[in-house]
């Protein structure tokens, strides 16, 4: 198979992907404007304790695997939870199939990989260019709770919400809702910030 033929063949995936994650969350989000998000869920044990802690919070967990998305789903399921959904998806997708008329409330973002060798830092999701996706698919209210173990990725990600003009760091904030999830537990230490939109924000469009 040619380049331009394995290009074509990505592409169509990509559509294909998109075009149904899109009627999901359409339907999963229908009548619930402002969800809360878990970026990186895992097994699921921190959102399915959040979203039993918040019945009022329709709570969404993603991550890329589907064995973890699975497991997530039983967590659920053992819980009877119906303000709860887990979905395997990259957040860029994610955040492009969102409807119009959503937009996230709160964001979290919990020891994600640090990509910790200087040529894959480009990996790492607090980028600038997440941050400003994230901003346009948030309301003016919304919070992004982001902690890690690994100290030079939080330095480099306080530099990058500290630099970035849709998202300013929130000291006075109080994390909302603590529990130790898999990674936390085997952690020495760690380190924890929130983000907040800037005041006069305009709404996600």
């Amino acid at each position: 198979m040619d380049n331009h033929a394995r290009t074509a063949e990505y592409l169509t995936r990509r559509d294909t992907r998109l075009a149904d994650l899109k009627a999901l969350l359409s339907n999963v989000l229908q009548g619930k404007s402002r969800p809360t998000l878990e970026i990186g869920c895992g097994h699921g044990h921190y959102l399915t304790a959040y979203a039993t802690a918040h019945p009022e919070a329709f709570c969404v967990g993603i991550d890329l695997l589907k064995d973890r998305i699975a497991r997530a789903e039983r967590k659920k399921n053992r819980a009877r939870l119906a303000n709860l959904v887990f979905i395997q998806a990259e957040a860029a997708d994610l955040l492009n199939a969102l409807p119009k008329e959503v937009a996230l409330a709160n964001v979290f973002i919990l020891f994600p990989d640090p990509w910790p060798k200087r040529r894959h830092h480009k990996n790492r999701i607090i980028q600038p260019g997440f941050l400003s996706d994230l901003a346009a698919k948030s309301s003016p209210e919304a919070h992004l709770h982001f902690r890690t173990d690994y100290a030079p990725y939080f330095d480099d990600a306080r530099r990058t919400l500290s630099a970035h003009d849709q998202w300013c760091i929130a000291p006075e904030a109080a994390w909302p809702f603590e529990l130790e999830t898999v990674f936390q537990s085997r952690a020495n230490a760690y380190q924890s910030l929130i983000a907040r939109r800037p005041k006069g924000s305009s709404p996600a469009a």
